[in-house]
């Protein structure tokens, strides 16, 4: 059984409180916007779908315990707390995409003759509830498409040998996961051989994350270093690099957890295939390039503290960027839940796939 972010039923979320992991696995309520919000700006939860999912779901939550009265207070509580869970963490697009469709979704409810504030508020709640649903599904064709494309057009005999980074698993999704959902697909075909994760500086989402979820999935695994990609693998023929994405653009520009850019540099150098693993809704067609991507800053604490402990020099300056841009030419493949695509591809298939 994959690890749970997130543990709902109508009028209760939890989050596991990713800050705490490995150490502590420890659910924490969200019982409204304003928690879920502070939930996600913290990154107790992070991963650009769980995002999504914690942001929507909070909002229900909300509803069922402070239902409005009138289909007008709905529309604009509905319109304000999408807009203020879509401000949490800028650069995930998956966020500012249901909060969209919601409010589209609505909006044309409301239209429908002689239906009542509550069968609204109702309707509102069955639709965040069902994006819980719909993410392990996508997640798992993701990883079977994935799977069997690189099996296709890898040459690895003994088996595929995955290099990652960041957390794409169940932890960063509502179930199952982009990246290591191929990963787990591969293994599941008994094709698996290894996989490197690195460790994710300066939050670590590699090495208490992904790292927990492969030791609990018993994946062979190892953790190396940022700074090791490289070497491991010039020495450790690695097969592919797989990772997943918080936006990609139309020109297959994919904007993704800081250090991806230079793992797809590298991957070029040796040759090695380099894929991003990604849901249709972490797909943004409205930006031509990824020079149109707002990247989230983070605070310098998080690059000169470890728990707490100052670990840097005092007076430093710090540029701390959550994310980076990797260019489409860098990468081999783009595989959604409605297929894989080169970059050039990405915005026909799409269309083609509705």
């Amino acid at each position: 059984m994959s690890l749970e972010s997130v543990r709902y039923s109508r009028g209760s979320l939890l989050v596991l409180n990713q800050l705490l992991l490995p150490q502590i696995s420890q659910y924490d309520p969200v019982t409204g916007v304003r928690e879920g919000a502070d939930a996600i700006r913290t990154m107790k939860v992070r991963g650009a779908p769980a995002i999504a999912i914690v942001g929507s779901l909070s909002l229900a939550v909300e509803l069922t315990s402070s239902p409005p009265r009138q289909t007008s207070d709905l529309l604009t509580f509905v319109r304000e707390s999408m807009d203020h869970l879509v401000g949490a963490r800028p650069t995930a697009v998956n966020v500012k995409k249901a909060a969209d469709e919601l409010k589209t979704f609505l909006a044309q409810e409301a239209e429908k003759p002689g239906v009542s504030a509550q069968e609204l508020t109702d309707r509102v709640i069955q639709w965040a509830e069902s994006l819980l649903e719909k993410d392990v599904k996508d997640n798992r064709m993701i990883g079977d498409l994935g799977a069997q494309h690189i099996l296709q057009t890898t040459n690895a005999p003994d088996g595929v040998i995955v290099m990652t980074h960041c957390n794409t698993g169940s932890l960063a999704t509502a179930g199952y996961g982009t990246a290591l959902g191929v990963v787990r697909s591969l293994q599941a075909m008994g094709r698996l051989s290894h996989v490197f994760c690195t460790e994710t500086r300066p939050y670590n989402q590699g090495s208490r994350l992904t790292a927990y979820e492969l030791v609990y999935e018993k994946i062979p695994a190892t953790l190396i270093t940022d700074s090791m990609a490289a070497v491991a693998m010039r020495k450790r023929q690695v097969s592919v690099v797989v990772v997943g994405a918080d936006r990609v653009v139309a020109n297959g520009d994919t904007a993704n957890k800081v250090g991806t850019y230079q793992l797809a540099v590298l991957a070029k150098h040796h040759g090695i295939p380099f894929y991003v693993a990604a849901p249709s809704t972490s797909c943004d067609l409205s930006l031509p390039t990824g020079d149109s991507i707002e990247i989230e800053e983070r605070p310098s604490q998080e690059l000169t503290d470890i728990n707490g402990v100052r670990v840097a020099a005092s007076g430093i300056g710090v540029w701390n960027p959550a994310f980076d841009v990797t260019p489409h030419d860098l990468i081999t493949a783009i595989i959604t839940e409605r297929g894989v695509f080169r970059p050039e591809e990405l915005k026909d298939g799409l269309s083609r796939s509705l």
